[in-house]
């Protein structure tokens, strides 16, 4: 899944009516959003491997990148019987080839 299909989503939720797209959504819809729970959650922020931002309330906003990235991990999880651990690892890696390849294209692009 997207992000792009992802904000998509988020436009069509019962009860969410958010003002403009954004790029950000509370934990009650990531927890929505990937049918994890919320002490799960909760972990991955502790690992550090979601950075949410913190607004005044003392809430977290997650980025809809964060949600793709917890599909791709409990895809693993379930689907192939990866530990929780080595899915990350996993996703993490899956996310740094992404990256090269996007870096590769543009210096084709430049040359």
């Amino acid at each position: 899944m997207t992000t792009r299909k992802l904000q998509e989503m988020l436009m069509h939720l019962p009860g969410l009516h958010l003002p403009e797209r954004s790029e950000y959504v509370a934990w009650s819809e990531l927890v929505q959003l990937t049918n994890i729970e919320p002490a799960t959650v909760a972990e991955l922020v502790d690992l550090g491997w979601i950075s949410p931002k913190k607004t005044s309330a003392e809430e977290y906003l997650f980025r809809l990148r964060d949600v793709y990235r917890i599909h791709k991990l409990m895809r693993l999880v379930n689907d192939l019987g990866v530990s929780f651990n080595s899915g990350s690892i996993i996703v993490d890696l899956l996310d740094r080839v992404e990256e090269l390849e996007k870096e590769v294209i543009e210096l084709k692009r430049l040359v």
